[in-house]
């Protein structure tokens, strides 16, 4: 069987736009949030200039909430064989597991170039995967698939051409009812836009082939700042990662989670952070990745990583 292949039986509703979040969630509040959330921008001693100078950190460290430079150097990220609109590198960490291969997972961050919390988190679980080789999981991390939209100033939600790239991917119908979705249910927000074509982005074009490549048995996608656990696929999904609790949130023309986990058959996990700008605290970071090797253990337990499609389990 091919990886891309219809789940049966799953529904491609349509559901309204989430409305642009209130700047108490997407900015840092006036008053002290959830212990949870509470973590403040940390930043440690980097090289002198001289040296760092040019180093995929420099970026990442200056721009991303709670990532110090050393969590930065110890990622070890990669140019990947992706390129932005602007030519710039897109960043890639495989870690490979010392046990025997079970599961692969794509985990992604920085979609949109504004929610800068969703790339931090992926720094951090590249450092717990690689103290966890044990588990049986190669795990591919992108953590900031737009980063000419992530290190614009300001940092902007859609890539150097405009494009809302969680709205370019090739789902049925995408000309008909991307370009309908985004004029009568967004009133052509830019912030939205899905595009004159699917997969006319860069960005959008590498992630397609990357999921080819890979084949991943799970894809967790990394998003702020709604605060809740979102889900698309075939299996039995997550009822909570840390402090997050599922909310199905339905499918929109062109997102990744309608692309991946409706019409291909890969579970696709979306996690919604409760703000754009500040990431949760460490020990909250930690409790999510928990909770998703726990869903992953027993969802995902019959999969065997020589496949060439995701597993298939019972609901």
């Amino acid at each position: 069987m091919s990886v891309w292949a219809w789940p049966p039986g799953r529904a491609s509703a349509q559901p309204a736009e989430p409305p642009e979040a209130p700047a108490s969630l997407a900015a840092p509040p006036t008053t002290p949030p959830a212990p949870a959330y509470a973590t403040l921008v940390e930043r440690d001693a980097p090289p002198p200039l001289a040296q760092r100078k040019g180093q995929v950190c420099e970026e990442f460290w200056m721009r991303l909430p709670n990532v110090t430079w050393a969590l930065c150097e110890a990622a070890q990220l990669r140019p990947g064989e992706g390129r932005s609109a602007r030519g710039r590198p897109i960043y890639v960490r495989d870690v490979q597991p010392s046990a025997e291969q079970r599961l692969r997972v794509l985990v992604i961050g920085g979609i949109h170039g504004d929610e800068m919390s969703s790339a931090s988190v992926p720094l951090h679980w590249i450092q717990f995967a690689q103290a966890e080789p044990e588990q049986g999981i190669l795990w591919r991390f992108i953590p900031a698939l737009n980063p000419d939209g992530l290190f614009d100033r300001p940092s902007r939600r859609v890539n150097a051409n405009g494009v809302d790239l969680n709205r370019n991917f090739p789902t049925p119908n995408w000309e008909h009812d991307a370009t309908h979705y985004w004029t009568v249910r967004t009133r052509k927000d830019p912030r939205r836009y899905p595009g004159p074509e699917p997969l006319s982005e860069p960005e959008s074009r590498y992630l397609f082939e990357e999921m080819q490549r890979f084949r991943p048995h799970l894809i967790v996608s990394i998003h702020a700042p709604y605060g809740v656990l979102d889900f698309d696929g075939p299996q039995e999904p997550p009822r909570k990662l840390g402090r997050l609790s599922l909310n199905q949130l339905g499918v929109f023309p062109g997102s990744l989670g309608h692309y991946a986990g409706v019409h291909k058959g890969m579970p696709v996990v979306t996690v919604e952070l409760v703000s754009a700008e500040l990431t949760p605290r460490n020990v909250e970071i930690r409790r999510m990745w928990d909770d998703l090797h726990q869903w992953m253990g027993i969802t995902l337990a019959q999969a065997d990583a020589t496949e060439d499609v995701p597993p298939r389990l019972r609901r």
